[in-house]
């Protein structure tokens, strides 16, 4: 047993509304300068629908991934290392910009400038990669909110692969469409074949988190990560001539602070928490014959904290004590792995992914109730689960490469809680058979509940602090004998360092941590603090 611990992340379809503020406040923090404009590192797609870039599920097309080779062996879905080298100054398999889209701006000083007179001036769209008048074609949220959806809502990949098993499931006349919205990050895989994929080196995943990243001084442009990845979320920087990714807001879980999509979510249904799992055990996961069975063995790779032999690995593997205990805390464990509600997102693609999504079950209840029955009477829903509007071999698709069982018993579930929670709000005693019914007790549908509907900051987001285990050690390694530069005259002794202004010791210790922090603490807070408490805080 080799225990790692990763950073991941759950999100709550039930909850999400569209509103694309998450898209937003990444985009400010990420992705605002030159040669990103078309880059979304989160984007938010309305399912049924192409996505973005456009059909990037459709892996025989873009090859990303792995696939089994004849012996039974992950290999790159695009070829191996000769192939990569063959190809390595031409890469066909990349989408183009009308894949994303070209993005845009307007001359606006046709408005602001134009002289007097009868016409009205016009500011025409003009290119901001070329510059030049272009005609709007496309965009990343093009076909938001279904729009278009009766002409390109067969180009939706997992749609062609629904009507394959079931003709009579994916339907876009007025009356019979569905939708629901799927917010899309980089999946920060266990197993990334943007990593493999990378001639360079440049493209890692940090070991003591997980987080994939790229290198940007390795870097060398060869967009082979960009094939290589089957959710098509790192990019080219056509400015810089390099790869860029989702970086899941390292710098701000490094201080225990969120990402900037979940702590700017308006519907609070990002979770983000600590897994822990076995190394030795990715690899033959990864590897299981029958695409449908890749949700199971992903679930054998993650560890119960609880497990005191677990713990005992964890601490000898370095994992520090405040890890270990957010892992016990953990809301994405609790949602994944105890509950088994949130499910991961294109298992076939065999890479692992560590962002997992609770599926959506909201219309049910408004669709019974429309009939004249008890939308929230526990017969109903389990009978209505198979007839939902959003079909489930079609979630199917998209979670648990086609096997409609898992989707069944995550919305099973969700139904149960609905029927228990309704019964203590309205007073009765509630029935033992609806807990039963799914194989769960009374008390884990309450704190599923509590997780999913009610739950505070601090419990949605268990993060663990970079360096906290280590505190000690960095505390003495600040005091005056410790230090190989504190002799006289140097900057030990309180003098700049060797590197200006801000190198060496200071009088006064630095306080990035707890600004964080402090920042935190006034975001959760119940009330704001006084004036004089600010005060006390500087």
């Amino acid at each position: 047993m080799r225990v790692m611990a990763q950073i991941a992340m759950v999100m709550n379809l039930d909850k999400c509304i569209g509103c694309h503020t998450c898209s937003v406040t990444c985009k400010q923090a990420w992705t605002n300068r030159d040669g990103m404009e078309y880059v979304w590192f989160n984007n938010v797609e309305t399912r049924p629908g192409q996505g973005y870039p456009r059909r990037y599920e459709d892996q025989e097309k873009w090859r990303g991934g792995w696939e089994l080779n004849k012996k039974g062996a992950l290999k790159l879905k695009n070829g191996g290392r000769i192939k990569a080298l063959l190809e390595i100054f031409s890469n066909p398999k990349l989408p183009e910009i009308k894949d994303y889209y070209e993005p845009w701006t307007y001359e606006y000083k046709n408005l602001t400038d134009a002289p007097l007179g009868d016409d009205y001036p016009v500011a025409e769209p003009r290119s901001l990669i070329s510059g030049k008048p272009m005609k709007i074609e496309w965009s990343s949220n093009w076909d938001d909110n279904l729009g278009g959806v009766t002409e390109h809502g067969d180009l939706d990949p997992m749609v062609a692969k629904t009507r394959e098993k079931a003709a009579e499931k994916v339907k876009f006349a007025f009356e019979q469409t569905f939708m629901f919205y799927l917010p899309r990050i980089c999946e920060h895989c266990l197993n990334p074949s943007c990593v493999a994929s990378c001639p360079s080196g440049a493209m890692y995943k940090r070991e003591e988190d997980g987080i994939v990243l790229v290198d940007q001084d390795s870097c060398r442009g060869w967009r082979k990560c960009v094939t290589g990845c089957p959710y098509k979320k790192v990019y080219f920087n056509h400015r810089t001539g390099k790869a860029e990714k989702c970086t899941m807001c390292y710098p701000r879980l490094e201080v225990g602070l969120p990402t900037v999509c979940s702590e700017t979510c308006v519907g609070r249904l990002r979770y983000l928490g600590v897994i822990l799992y076995d190394a030795d055990k990715v690899t033959e996961a990864a590897s299981v014959q029958d695409d449908t069975a890749l949700y199971e063995s992903q679930l054998g790779v993650f560890l119960d904290p609880e497990d005191p032999e677990v713990r005992r690995e964890a601490e000898r593997a370095g994992i520090e004590y405040d890890w270990i205990e957010a892992a016990r805390r953990s809301p994405v464990h609790a949602l994944i792995s105890t509950y088994k509600v949130a499910l991961p997102l294109h298992p076939e693609y065999r890479t692992m992914p560590m962002v997992w999504y609770i599926p959506p079950l909201s219309p049910v209840v408004d669709a019974l109730s429309e009939t004249g029955h008890d939308g929230e009477d526990l017969d109903n829903l389990f009978g209505a689960i198979d007839t939902l509007r959003i079909p489930l071999e079609y979630l199917a698709e998209i979670f648990t490469a086609g096997d409609v069982g898992p989707v069944r018993a995550s919305l099973e579930k969700l139904a149960a809680m609905r029927a228990h929670m309704r019964d203590i709000n309205l007073g009765e005693r509630p029935d033992s058979s609806v807990a039963d019914a799914v194989g769960m007790s009374g008390q884990e549908i309450e704190e599923m509940y509590r997780l999913l509907a009610i739950a505070k900051y601090e419990d949605r987001y268990v993060i663990p602090t970079a360096a906290v285990g280590d505190a000690q050690r960095l505390e003495e390694s600040a005091l005056p004998d410790s230090c190989s530069l504190d002799f006289e005259g140097g900057p030990g002794a309180g003098g700049d360092g060797p590197f200006g202004q801000d190198s060496g010791r200071k009088q006064l210790p630095l306080v990035t941590v707890e600004n964080f922090h402090t920042l935190r603490d006034r975001q959760t807070a119940d009330e704001q603090p006084s004036a004089a408490e600010k005060d006390n805080t500087l």
